[in-house]
């Protein structure tokens, strides 16, 4: 399956359908007195539609995405007139200024860290706007955060849901190869330090209401951080019966029962991320082993493609996922 022009219409009228709609939401905010019961737009005047931040982030780099890489499609324009509107040095201010409350020190950790990071990456491919310079300060702060959360975070975190450590990594490290040396290279260092001896993985997974897998999230952190010959070496410890497709559970798409269900509908975004990471490793391995992981992708989206509209509990967020797995 390829990302093509009526794929790329599809994804951007549903992000437009949702990155401005305030409602439902969930919000990640801790409350310290009455005067914080706010509602989503005065809290967050970028980034409050989507059903929470982190989703409106990612809503908002599938939109630009998009934009860049189908420039003539009809969507675009709306895309450009939307941004403008909203990637200003005032929002921009409002939501630093969410940061600086001293309740928010864990807002949106690590997962919306990443995103965030993402989006300005993309943003800054926009030359014809001023979206990527505008982004740069939110971005410099959860930068900083992430240095900060690195230096303390003793153990990683490998459940398949937004507390994922690697994802985040994955995300921060494309961002700060282009814009902080210094944090590209405290990634590699913990992910090596964290990950290195990892052997045999038993991927028992997925959980009733994981998007990510914690195998093949880790594995692509780690072909992010070392150069190809030595993550085929760590690749073939970690996961040393690809031929056998073994373990079986990263090769079975899973099976979703009930899409109204928000937490249940995670296991649609498990099916994409999964393609996507197969997809990705398949450009680092050789021989079979690609051989095997680009089935294995190409099985996942087969599963998830058809439910990445429908129900709002999945299309609030899945055409990204989708997209990061059709741009692998």
């Amino acid at each position: 399956m390829r990302l093509d022009q009526q794929i790329a219409s599809q994804f951007a009228r549903i992000a437009l359908g949702h990155v401005t709609k305030e409602y439902p939401h969930k919000l990640d905010h801790v409350l310290v007195g009455d005067e914080d019961l706010l509602p989503p737009r005065a809290l967050h005047p970028m980034f409050f539609g989507s059903f929470d931040w982190h989703s409106c982030v990612h809503g908002w780099w599938t939109l630009l995405t998009l934009r860049r890489l189908f420039p003539h499609i009809f969507e675009a324009k709306a895309i450009a007139e939307l941004a403008d509107q909203t990637f200003l040095p005032g929002k921009v201010a409002a939501e630093l200024a969410y940061l600086d409350r001293a309740s928010s020190t864990g807002f949106e950790r690590p997962y919306g860290w990443g995103w965030l990071l993402y989006l300005h990456l993309e943003a800054v491919r926009h030359e014809d706007r001023l979206w990527g310079p505008e982004l740069e300060p939110l971005a410099r702060a959860f930068a900083e955060r992430l240095h900060v959360y690195l230096a303390k975070l003793t153990y990683p975190i490998r459940v398949g849901t937004h507390f994922n450590t690697s994802f985040a990594l994955v995300l921060a490290h494309d961002w700060a190869d282009r814009f902080d040396p210094s944090l590209a290279r405290a990634i590699r260092l913990w992910a090596t330090e964290k990950f290195l001896g990892d052997r045999d993985c038993q991927a028992w997974e997925p959980g009733g209401d994981e998007f990510l897998s914690s195998a093949l999230t880790e594995a692509l952190c780690m072909a992010r951080v070392f150069p190809d010959e030595e993550f085929g070496t760590w690749f073939r410890d970690f996961l040393p019966n690809i031929a056998l497709r073994e373990p079986a559970t990263l090769f079975t798409p899973a099976s979703v029962s009930d899409r109204s269900d928000g937490k249940i509908a995670h296991l649609d975004g498990l099916n994409l991320s999964r393609a996507w990471a197969w997809r990705s490793l398949a450009a680092k391995l050789t021989g079979e082993e690609a051989a095997i992981a680009r089935d294995a992708a190409d099985r996942h989206l087969d599963v998830a493609m058809p439910h990445v509209s429908g129900d709002y509990m999945g299309e609030h967020w899945l055409a990204s996922f989708a997209l990061l797995a059709l741009m692998a």
